[in-house]
């Protein structure tokens, strides 16, 4: 452990600890926009600079280590003007479309800007233009708003482990960039969309649903398989618009493709609302089948007619026992859910072994 004195408080913290993560246990406030503390340091954006005693110049905090002694000032007019004129040059490359960006009102770059009162390009000249083309459903990369900071590469490689993503060309042609810069081809995990502090980085899914105004977040747990990941629901006008996950939960605000993208099933017109019971024998529907070609793959009243749950298990119930007492136990399957917690599968095979009588259980993990 070791003493240092942030803005005149004196802290004790571990030896391999950087000046940033001490100074935010010490209630200071450093602006930061390729930083993020589940990710390795990067210092790519240089806003989270710092004055330290006896250091000749300004040091990045995120990725600079804590020694005994140190005196650290995270705030002095020189420290501010030169993180003011940081942020001017990181907005030169930046288009100007808030009012229609979709991540306005949580975009990081945005409150900077907002809270160093920029209002104009001081430091005109080229900007980068790349035209959009990703034919996939879920992402939408916008790289013009991309400010390079690493941390979707980052998320990438460090949480996902897949490395779809890295730094490619040079200098002002520098960009984020897939493998021989196609089209991107992923999990769709949607990580990076989540780590991304600008616009650059969206769900095509969220696309004019909404921001922030009438919008309200409801918490809740993933529908999609056992592991149970919370989620955060965007709900506006009893849609759900977009989903995301905060940091402080289980599963960190990490989310696979189905949990972050598919949630239009919630409002399909297509799905089952109540339990249905089949009209007509199996081999009849049959029959039916293949006169009628793919008319079955779809609910309807000519063979299908609504019923309470009560009707719905007291049928089950009589079926299973009917076939038991004719073929055997074994004459039966059980394929169980993977939106079933572990425990709802785990009294599943047991019904299924010690009520049914069967070993004859599976389960199928893809949806």
């Amino acid at each position: 452990m070791v003493k240092i004195t942030i803005d005149g408080k004196t802290i004790e913290v571990a030896e391999d600890t950087t000046i940033l993560e001490a100074a935010r246990r010490a209630g200071a406030s450093i602006p930061t926009l390729c930083h993020h503390p589940k990710l390795s340091p990067f210092g790519g954006c240089r806003m989270c600079i710092v004055e330290v005693r006896n250091v000749p110049r300004p040091v990045i905090s995120c990725n600079t280590a804590v020694s005994d002694g140190m005196e650290v000032f995270t705030s002095t007019p020189e420290i501010e003007d030169l993180r003011k004129i940081v942020l001017e040059l990181i907005l030169s490359d930046h288009p100007n479309d808030c009012m229609v960006c979709e991540k306005a009102g949580s975009c990081t770059l945005q409150e900077l800007a907002y809270a160093y009162g920029i209002r104009e390009n001081e430091f005109a000249g080229e900007r980068r233009v790349y035209a959009k083309r990703d034919g996939n459903p879920f992402i939408e990369r916008d790289l013009e708003k991309c400010i390079l900071c690493g941390r979707c590469v980052k998320v990438c490689d460090e949480v996902q482990g897949v490395e779809a993503i890295d730094f490619g060309l040079r200098g002002f042609k520098s960009k984020i960039s897939t493998s021989f810069d196609a089209d991107l081809d992923c999990e769709f995990c949607g990580q990076c969309v989540a780590i991304c502090p600008t616009g650059a980085l969206t769900g095509k899914l969220w696309t004019q649903k909404g921001r922030q105004t009438e919008v309200r977040e409801v918490d809740t747990v993933c529908p999609y398989c056992g592991t149970g990941c919370n989620i955060t629901l965007h709900v506006k006008k009893n849609e759900i618009i977009r989903i995301t996950s905060k940091a402080d939960t289980w599963n960190e605000g990490w989310l696979c493709v189905k949990g972050r993208f598919g949630y239009k099933f919630v409002n399909s017109p297509d799905r089952l609302r109540k339990p249905l019971i089949r009209k007509t024998p199996r081999s009849a529907a049959g029959s039916e089948q293949s006169e009628k070609g793919s008319e079955l793959q779809t609910p309807n009243a000519d063979l299908f007619r609504e019923a309470t749950w009560d009707e719905t298990l007291e049928y089950i119930a009589e079926r299973l026992k009917g076939i038991k007492s004719k073929y055997g136990a074994d004459a039966i399957a059980g394929l169980s859910s993977a939106r079933c917690t572990n425990e709802e599968n785990y009294l599943f095979q047991k019904f299924m072994r010690s009520a049914v009588g069967t070993n004859n259980v599976d389960h199928c993990a893809r949806l």
